[in-house]
């Protein structure tokens, strides 16, 4: 078993693995064109030539990283795939040196084993913006929001001086 940068011709696999998944809630639906523009994004978990798992690491900027997409074939469950998963995620955030990482789980057991905290939905604004208004649990969410790293202190980056500028 072995973690490696999503390629784009994994991304037909990848889409199965995440549509198994988003039936039921667990996972959000993510299109196939959204997998194939975000592929970069993803790390595949291979065995035996096929692949298991995926995962992917959503950049906000600097200050903030999300986990996401995160799952393992029910057929390789508990063989430690889904933590390979995570450290491959986690040296991504690091090579990029993102100071948090964030995700949004019910199986808070398991990613506190790995480092995460569990934080407050409220602290992480800019995961909000970008996914939960879409969501239709947003009034309702079941999920608990974690982080590993520094809170961002900050959340959206700023405008650029230069469009500051040209609104002044």
């Amino acid at each position: 078993m072995r973690t490696r940068e999503a390629l784009l011709p994994d991304a037909e696999q990848v889409h199965a693995l995440i549509a198994a998944y988003s039936g039921d809630g667990t996972l959000l639906p993510r299109s196939l064109a959204e997998i194939c523009e975000n592929v970069r994004d993803f790390v595949v978990l291979e065995h035996e030539g096929r692949i298991i798992g995926c995962g992917a690491l959503h950049l906000y900027g600097p200050h903030l990283a999300e986990i996401r997409s995160i799952t393992v074939d029910p057929t390789h469950q508990s063989s430690g795939g889904g933590r390979r998963l995570v450290k491959a995620l986690l040296a991504q955030a690091e090579k990029h040196r993102v100071t948090c990482v964030c995700l949004f789980t019910r199986i808070p057991e398991f990613f506190a084993r790995l480092g995460f905290t569990i934080a407050s939905h409220q602290d992480l604004p800019d995961k909000i913006h970008k996914d939960c208004y879409k969501c239709p649990r947003l009034h309702y969410c079941d999920e608990v929001a974690m982080i590993r790293g520094n809170l961002p202190r900050f959340a959206i980056l700023p405008a650029p001086a230069t469009w500051l500028k040209i609104q002044a």
